[in-house]
């Protein structure tokens, strides 16, 4: 691979994401990679749940079907496909795309990097006495899987063996973006700010269309979303790159919609902690270069940790979820006293038979604002209860499956609408994030036949604490001489978040720089923290990210236990950056918005 501008479209931000992108960018792009993003942390608790089931799986098979018919077409164009798609069982989703290939009749070289699997190491993990890396919680017993976050050089080094398609197991959702710029371009473990800029790429195209207009605040003002363009990272030998999409396709791409994107989860902006590269955001600028054109410039590097990030899951009893219709005047009062005098019937039998207490319950009409909390406004006559219920014990949530139905006849009136009939009891399958020694991992490289050495890891002793702080601005003194009004958020600042186990991450996006100090000045970590104190109960951090006139916040212990473990509505924080558009902002009474 040899080439002074490369350009990498990515087919999917998630598993279960559309079927229609890969073709698209395929047939309509232009492009020289292919990647695509499959595993969040839900993602690997379901894939581990398969692999349970039958050790063949554990893999995302809906990548193989959607390369398959294209395989033809991405030999005879010559362009480089990677994937996480190998989830738990990397090796098997290579089997399954040899098995395609041959079917195909189309020769391809097909590598899967293998080591991300900790669990011969378990036991070791346990006894040297590692703790979760947010909470300080000892390590779990049952132990499901344990997988450790690879970076980029492994596929880098099966790209230059000749591989065609790559598929890794658990790695940064970047690392398949910058790969191929490491295999490409020729850059070291050195080239830290050329690593960084390729990984800012890669972060940005990795959950697909939420680049180019999708999540995005001002969503009224995106065309096209019934064929919405997906991302494309036209990336430079020196690192720059724009960020653009297949013409003729729907979406927008504006430094707004790219830059609550690269506020998506990123925790710290001075130092988002990557295998390969320790990424300072808050330089970052961007700007528009064309129609959907967005240059991206000014991330810096500094040199990886020596240490890795692994996801251990681990089961946590049962949970299960009803959901119904109730309408009517006074509908959320209604769904309230339905939802307590649930969980009372319940306590009664389960205390009859000897059974524990629910170890987590949550009630939300969701239609009433419940989440909302203190800024909720009244008034709804339809609403959906949810009744959120965790116990040690599956016997006790199937007895509260069977007795839900019967509420519609107990209780109040315009109980309709359950969906799915009966609430499923599911495992609940909870991550424990830790750090190991990068010496303890060892990547490899299977290419069937051919043998390739996979580049070990490595890095050094790194401490957060001691970066400069990055601060912004705040009003002057005699800004409110003339009096105050105040605006909305949303007015003043585009948002954007989401989760990180059970941290939400929410970034603020001032939409022009003169709005920034009075943003500042009144979302604070304290006034977030009054904000969702109804859903919280760690602490608020604020970053600042001065070359976009940005904020960052990270809400810590305020998803309910997050991702499949909680019991909640929203246990990945999707919605929290639109409660917060309505955090009110006092600025200057002549002031033009």
């Amino acid at each position: 691979m040899s080439k002074d501008t490369l350009r990498i479209g990515c087919a999917s931000g998630f598993w279960g994401d559309t079927e229609f992108a890969a073709a698209q960018l395929v047939e309509r792009g232009d492009i020289d990679v292919l990647v695509f993003d499959y595993l969040a942390e839900i993602t690997m608790s379901l894939l581990i749940r398969a692999k349970a089931k039958d050790p063949a799986q554990g893999y995302a098979p809906d990548f193989v079907a959607t390369i398959k018919p294209l395989m033809k077409e991405i030999k005879s164009r010559g362009i480089k496909v990677i994937a996480n798609a190998g989830g738990v069982n990397p090796s098997a989703c290579r089997d399954a795309l040899v098995a395609a290939a041959l079917a195909e009749g189309v020769d391809l070289k097909i590598a899967a990097v293998l080591g991300d699997d900790l669990m011969p190491q378990v036991e070791a993990m346990r006894d040297s006495g590692v703790k979760e890396m947010f909470s300080g919680a000892a390590f779990p017993q049952k132990v499901m899987s344990a997988n450790a976050y690879l970076g980029a050089f492994p596929i880098a080094a099966a790209l230059s063996a000749g591989a065609d398609i790559v598929v890794t197991g658990r790695c940064v959702d970047s690392a398949v973006t910058l790969a191929p710029l490491i295999a490409t371009f020729g850059w070291k473990e050195c080239d830290l700010d050329r690593l960084a800029q390729g990984s800012v790429a890669g972060h940005l195209i990795e959950c697909g269309t939420q680049a180019t207009g999708g999540n995005y605040t001002d969503w009224q003002s995106v065309p096209g979303w019934d064929d919405m363009g997906f991302p494309i990272a036209e990336c430079r030998a020196d690192g720059s790159f724009v960020i653009t999409k297949p013409p003729g396709t729907g979406g927008l791409i504006c430094p707004s919609t790219v830059g609550e994107q690269m506020l998506y989860e990123i925790g710290d902006p001075r130092a988002y902690i990557l295998p390969d590269v320790v990424c300072d955001f808050t330089g970052v600028t961007l700007t528009q270069v064309g129609p959907d054109r967005v240059e991206v410039k000014g991330a810096r590097g500094l040199p990886p940790t020596d240490q890795a990030k692994v996801s251990v899951t681990h089961a946590d009893g049962f949970r299960a979820l009803s959901l119904f219709m109730i309408g009517g005047i006074d509908a959320g009062a209604k769904a309230h006293r339905v939802g307590a005098a649930m969980l009372t019937r319940m306590r009664r039998h389960y205390a009859e038979r000897g059974w524990p207490d629910f170890t987590e319950t949550s009630v939300e009409a969701i239609g009433a604002e419940d989440t909302y909390g203190p800024q909720a406004r009244s008034g709804a006559r339809e609403v959906m209860l949810k009744v959120g219920v965790r116990h040690a014990l599956k016997d006790a949530l199937e007895l509260f499956s069977r007795e839900v139905a019967p509420m519609a006849l107990m209780s109040a009136p315009a109980i309709t609408g359950f969906t799915g009939g009966r609430p499923k009891v599911q495992p609940v399958v909870r991550l424990f994030s830790c750090l190991v020694p990068k010496s303890q991992l060892s990547a490899s490289i299977d290419m069937g036949a051919q043998r390739v050495v996979a580049p070990q890891l490595s890095g050094r002793p790194f401490d957060v604490r001691a970066l400069p702080a990055v601060s912004g601005p705040l009003p002057a003194a005699n800004a409110f001489a003339r009096g105050t009004r105040a605006v909305p958020l949303v007015q003043l600042a585009w948002g954007r978040s989401g989760d990180k186990g059970d941290a939400a991450n929410i970034g603020v996006i001032a939409r022009k720089p003169e709005y920034l100090p009075f943003i500042r000045a009144a979302v604070t970590e304290e006034a977030v923290a009054r904000w969702f104190a109804h859903l919280m109960t760690g602490r608020v951090q604020r970053y600042d990210l001065p070359g976009t006139q940005a904020l960052n916040f990270m809400l810590h212990e305020a998803l309910g236990g997050g991702g499949i473990a909680s019991v909640r509505m929203d246990s990945q924080g999707k919605a929290y950056a639109q409660m917060l558009l309505d955090h009110p902002v006092p600025i200057p009474a002549d002031m033009a918005i």
